[in-house]
C-alpha cells in the first residue's frame, strides 16, 4: 500500500500518519516519510530524541543534493532523473518494521521552477513507491509538491484529512481538485475529531462531492500526547480505515 496524507495544517495529517504507519507495520516494512515542513512525525511515532536528533531533512543538504543532480552551486544543467536507491538506506532511521525518513520542502521561486534539489527528491518518491515489499506512507503539505510530475501513476491514493469545519472542509476540496489534476486517485476524505456520529453532515456541503472514507474520534488519548498512543479508540478506527483502503485499492486495481 503506497498513500499519500494531506489536508489544512491543524487537522491531524502527522496523527494519522502514524498510526496509520503502525497498522501497515503489522503486516509489512514500512517507509514513512515525513514530506510536511514541521518534522513531526518521528514524534509521532515515538522515535527517540536521540535518533531524532540526527535526523536532517535532505531538502536542507543542497550541496549533496546538488551534487547527486549533477552539478556544482551555479550550475545550469543537472540530471532529472538522479541516482537516489542508496538515499534509503543512508538517511533512513529504522525502528521496528518502521524506517523514518524525512525529505524536508524544497521552496521553488516560481512556477514551473525546477531546481536539482527538488530533482532529487521526487525521484526518490518515484522510486520509494516502486519498491513493492514495502507500504509507504507520506506525511504531505497541502502544497503536494513532491507529488507532481512522474510520480502520481505510481501512488496508491491520497487520503485527505478534514477537521468538522467549513474551512477545513474547503480547503479538503481544493485539495483534492490539484491532486486529481496530478492523475492521482482520491479515495475520499477522513473526517479527524469527529465528536458525534453526525460530524460528516456539518461539512458534507463543502467536500466537493467526496465520500467520507473514515471518521476518526476526537479521543483525549490523542489530543493530549506528541505520540500516538498504541491503543484506543482513535487506533482501532485508524485499523477499520486501513481495511477499507485495501479493500478500495484492491477494487481500483492500483
Amino acid at each position: 500500500m503506497k498513500i499519500a496524507i494531506a489536508g489544512k495544517g491543524g487537522v491531524g495529517k502527522t496523527t494519522l500518519s502514524a498510526a496509520l504507519a503502525r497498522s501497515l507495520a503489522a503486516h509489512a516494512r514500512v517507509v514513512a516519510v515525513d514530506a510536511d515542513p514541521n518534522n513531526c512525525l518521528g514524534r509521532a511515532l515515538g522515535f527517540s530524541e536521540s535518533a531524532l536528533e540526527e535526523i536532517a531533512p535532505l531538502s536542507e543538504m543542497k550541496e549533496r543534493l546538488a551534487e547527486r543532480a549533477g552539478t556544482g552551486e551555479g550550475g545550469s544543467f543537472f540530471a532529472l532523473d538522479p541516482r537516489v536507491e542508496d538515499l534509503l538506506g543512508r538517511f533512513g532511521v529504522e525502528q521496528g518494521e518502521i524506517t523514518l525518513l524525512v525529505m524536508g520542502t524544497v521552496d521553488e521561486p516560481g512556477a514551473g521552477c525546477v531546481c536539482p534539489e527538488s530533482a532529487v527528491l521526487k525521484a526518490l518518491v518515484r522510486h520509494l513507491v516502486g519498491l513493492e515489499e514495502l507500504s509507504l506512507v507520506m506525511d504531505m503539505d497541502a502544497g503536494l509538491e513532491h507529488l507532481g510530475r512522474g510520480t502520481a501513476q505510481h501512488v496508491g491514493a491520497l487520503l485527505i484529512v478534514t477537521e468538522p469545519t467549513t474551512a477545513s472542509a474547503r480547503t479538503a476540496a481544493r485539495i483534492a481538485r490539484l491532486a486529481k489534476g496530478l492523475g492521482l486517485r482520491v479515495p475520499g476524505v477522513v473526517l479527524n475529531k469527529a465528536s458525534s456520529g453526525k460530524a460528516g453532515e456539518q461539512v458534507s456541503a463543502y467536500l466537493g462531492g467526496l465520500e467520507v472514507i473514515g471518521t476518526l474520534p476526537a479521543d483525549p488519548q490523542v489530543s493530549g500526547s506528541e505520540v500516538v498512543p498504541e491503543a484506543g479508540a482513535y487506533v482501532k478506527a485508524v485499523g477499520d480505515l486501513r481495511k477499507r483502503l485495501s479493500t478500495w485499492l484492491d477494487s481500483e486495481d492500483v
